[in-house]
């Protein structure tokens, strides 16, 4: 069986035959495919596949020629700016590839933000930056501006601000580019963390097949002694379904043991990229989170 998060009516977010062009050129092609909540989508293929189109797409940064876009079950291919906003605000958080912090806030302020920015009170919103920089371990930085925190603070500062109010659907656009395994692994264990125990709807971006296998076969769980992250059971996988795109087109969608397997050319090029050896060193220590307990590996 597969690990879900909270049943729910709709799907998390749903493209229909969706195509896209920029100056008559098609970006996606016909591009259909369906979230379920507490679920996570990986999305990888070559550059200029597509892929952060498909998610500018889904925040309703940009609108589809034909088809339909769906957030919990609501098409919002043909909304206004304003209830746009009120879904970005609301329901969905986005990671960008590139920094996107605002060089002369605080750390707090950075978070706090899109919360001022949608009206929440001044006690509503402290806790909920509080809280949520806790969970990415900058709790004690709020008062640091971005240029003091190290590059991978920063990323885990740009996750906090999306995780912000908690939305149910979080989008990760390449997060851990340009960043060392360590602090790489660090991101990867936060968003486990937000898929696993806040039941977060994810779509995660990645051009690096190593990222693969630790999304589609670790799990997050909370313990007496912290977070564990550990290899989840055979028989009880997290719900992850891998898609590759290739020239605008979905090419592959499956399981991590179907991506693996595939004779595709465009997964296959996509595997030769990944030279790391995960059986002689699979996982990495945490080293920021000191309530975390070691890695596990459940048998």
């Amino acid at each position: 069986m597969t690990r879900t998060g909270p049943a729910k009516q709709s799907y998390a977010v749903e493209f229909r035959n969706v195509f896209v062009s920029f100056e008559a050129q098609p970006v996606l092609i016909d591009v259909s495919f369906k979230l379920r909540p507490g679920g996570m989508m990986i999305l990888t293929g070559e550059s200029g596949s597509g892929k952060s189109v498909l998610l500018r797409l889904a925040m309703g940064l940009e609108k589809p020629d034909t088809g339909e876009i769906l957030i919990n079950g609501r098409d919002i291919s043909c909304l206004g700016e304003s209830d746009l906003l009120a879904i970005r605000g609301g329901l969905m958080g986005m990671v960008f590839q590139e920094d996107s912090l605002f060089t002369g806030l605080s750390v707090y302020d950075n978070v706090a933000y899109r919360l001022d920015e949608h009206g929440w009170s001044e006690e509503d919103t402290d806790k909920a930056v509080n809280e949520v920089l806790r969970f990415v371990g900058l709790d004690g930085e709020g008062k640091k501006l971005p240029e003091e925190l190290s590059g991978g603070m920063k990323r885990r500062l740009e996750i906090a601000r999306a995780l912000v109010g908690w939305p149910s659907i979080m989008l990760f656009d390449e997060p851990t580019m340009s960043l060392d395994p360590i602090v790489a692994l660090q991101v990867l264990d936060l968003i486990l963390r937000a898929r696993d125990i806040n039941h977060i709807s994810s779509i995660y971006v990645t051009k690096k097949p190593m990222e693969i296998p630790y999304l589609a076969n670790c799990f997050a769980t909370g313990t007496d002694n912290g977070i564990v992250v550990a290899e989840a059971p055979a028989d009880d996988l997290p719900d992850v379904t891998i898609i590759v795109l290739e020239a605008g087109r979905i090419v592959f969608s499956g399981s991590l043991e179907s991506f693996e397997s595939s004779d595709l050319p465009s997964v296959k090029r996509m595997l030769t990229l990944d030279t790391h050896d995960h059986d002689a060193d699979p996982y990495f220590e945490d080293p920021w989170d000191k309530s975390r307990v070691a890695h596990e590996k459940l048998l």
